[in-house]
C-alpha cells in the first residue's frame, strides 16, 4: 500500500499498522556482482511475493568493498554500482510500491588526510569535511569519550557534537528526498547513544526505522542459557532510548530459535509462557530474522543450522513481530526454498497476520513446537506429530518438520 504524503510525518503510522515484510536485499558477496542491475531484475518477483520494504546494503563511497567503512557519504557511486544504476533501481522499486532501506553507517568514518596524533581523522576535500573534533577522543580524535561501544580500527563519529548531529541528518535528508530511500536501518547501533537514533529519525523522518543492536548472550560455558530476559531487555531499553521511534533486531530471537531447531523446542517458551525474543514482549517493535550478512554468507560469525532454516522461516513468518527474509535463503539456496517462503507469506498476508497480533503457545517440547496465532493460523516446528483440534482447520502449507493451518 502506498502512504500519502500527509501519513509520513508521522513516524508511527507504519509501526502501528504491523505489516511489514523485509527482505534482506544483499549478502557479503553482493559487491563483486553488479548488484544494482542484479536487484533491477528482481523487483517485480519481489513485489509479487509480498514484501513491503528492502533493505539495500550501504550506498555510498566505502574503503571496503561491503561499504561499511565509509569516507564521502555524498558520493552514491560504489562497489554495488554506479548512482545512475542505483537511482534507476529505486525508481523500479518505487513503481512497484516496494520501499528502499537505506543502510546508514554512522558510527565511524575513514579520513581523507592525517590530522590530530597523525591519525587518518579530517576529511579534507569531501563534503561533510570535518577536522578531528567530531572524531571520539577513544579513537584518536580531539571530540568527546564516546556515547557506546568502540569500532576498532577506524575513527568513531562523536555525536554528542551539534555540527556533527546537523550534517548527518542533513545527509539523511538528502537519502530521503533527492535519492529516493523511504525506510533506514542503523548500523552498529551500540557505538552511540539511542537518543541520537530519535533525533536523526526525527529530523529525516524515514517511514520506517530498525536498528542492529548485537549484543551477546547468556550463556553457561558454551550452552545458551534457556533465560535470555536481561539481553532482550537491553534490545529494549535500546528501543526506548530510541523514543520507541525504531524496532530493532530481535537478536534474542534468532538466538533462542537456532538452539531450539536442534531437538530442544522446549526454550521458545518463557517463564511466563510467552515466545522468548523481544516479539515475546513488545512485537510491533521485534524485527526477526534468519540469518544476516554477518551472521550467515560466507561470514557465517552465527549461522542457523542449515537444515532446519525452514522450520525457522516457519516461526517468524507465522508469529508476531516483523518478519525480516534473507537474500540468500530467498534466491540463493533452491527454487522449492523460495517457494516455500512465498506461501507462508502469502498466509500471513492473507490471514492478516500482523505485529501485534495474539499467540498462544500449545506445545513446547523437546522434539515439538506448536502455536495458534490470532486464533485464524495454527502451526507446528520439529519432528513430533501434531495437529490442530477441530475440523475447522485446513492444512494449507508443510514441508521439512514444518506445517501450517488456517481456518
Amino acid at each position: 500500500m502506498g502512504l500519502d504524503e500527509s501519513q509520513q510525518s508521522d513516524p508511527l503510522v507504519v509501526i502501528r499498522n504491523g505489516k511489514e515484510i523485509i527482505l534482506q536485499a544483499f549478502d557479503w558477496e553482493s559487491h563483486k556482482h553488479d548488484w544494482w542491475i542484479n536487484l533491477d531484475t528482481k523487483v517485480p518477483d519481489i513485489a509479487k511475493s509480498g514484501f513491503t520494504t528492502a533493505w539495500l546494503p550501504p550506498v555510498c563511497q566505502s574503503l571496503a568493498p561491503e561499504g561499511y567503512l565509509p569516507q564521502n557519504l555524498y558520493s552514491l557511486n560504489s562497489k554495488y554500482g554506479s548512482e545512475d544504476l542505483l537511482k534507476a533501481l529505486l525508481n523500479k522499486m518505487k513503481q512497484y510500491k516496494v520501499r528502499a532501506m537505506a543502510d546508514i553507517v554512522i558510527n565511524h568514518r575513514v579520513g581523507t588526510t592525517q590530522g590530530h596524533g597523525g591519525m587518518y581523522n579530517r576529511y579534507d576535500g569531501i563534503p561533510m569535511s570535518w577536522d578531528e573534533h567530531a572524531i571520539t577522543s577513544c579513537t584518536g580524535g580531539r571530540g568527546n569519550k564516546s556515547t557506546g561501544d568502540n569500532f576498532n580500527g577506524v575513527p568513531n563519529i562523536d555525536h554528542t557534537q551539534s555540527f556533527v548531529r546537523k550534517d548527518l541528518i542533513d545527509w539523511m535528508r538528502w537519502l530521503r528526498s533527492s535519492v529516493g530511500f523511504q525506510d533506514f536501518r542503523f548500523d552498529f547501533a551500540k557505538g552511540y547513544a539511542s537518543k541520537y537514533v530519535k533525533e536523526y529519525i526525527e529530523g529525516a523522518e524515514p517511514i520506517f526505522a530498525v536498528g542492529e543492536y548485537w549484543d551477546t548472550c547468556n550463556y553457561k560455558g558454551s550452552n545458551l542459557d534457556y533465560n535470555q530476559d536481561s539481553h532482550r531487555q537491553r534490545i529494549i531499553n535500546w528501543i526506548d532510548g530510541a523514543g520507541q521511534l525504531s524496532t530493532a533486531f530481535d537478536f534474542t530471537t534468532k538466538a533462542v530459535l537456532q538452539e531450539a531447531v536442534k531437538g530442544e523446542f522446549w526454550r521458545l517458551r518463557d517463564s511466563k509462557g510467552k515466545p522468548p525474543g523481544v516479539l515475546g514482549l513488545w512485537p510491533s517493535r521485534a524485527v526477526t530474522f534468519i540469518d544476516n550478512h554477518d551472521t550467515g554468507s560466507t561470514q557465517a560469525h552465527w549461522p542457523f543450522p542449515s537444515r532446519h532454516v525452514m522450520e525457522g522461516y516457519a516461526y517468524i513468518l507465522t508469529h508476531p513481530g516483523i518478519p525480516s527474509v534473507f537474500y540468500d535463503h530467498f534466491y540463493e539456496w533452491d527454487n522449492s526454498m523460495h517457494d516455500q517462503i512465498v506461501k507462508l507469506i502469502a498466509i500471513r498476508r492473507n490471514q492478516g497476520i500482523h505485529s501485534r497480533s495474539s499467540i498462544r503457545i500449545l506445545e513446547a517440547q523437546p522434539n515439538l513446537y506448536a502455536a495458534t496465532i490470532d486464533e485464524k493460523v495454527s502451526m507446528k516446528i520439529g519432528d513430533g506429530s501434531w495437529c490442530p483440534a477441530g475440523k475447522e482447520w485446513t492444512l494449507v502449507t508443510s514441508g521439512h518438520r514444518y506445517a501450517v493451518w488456517q481456518k
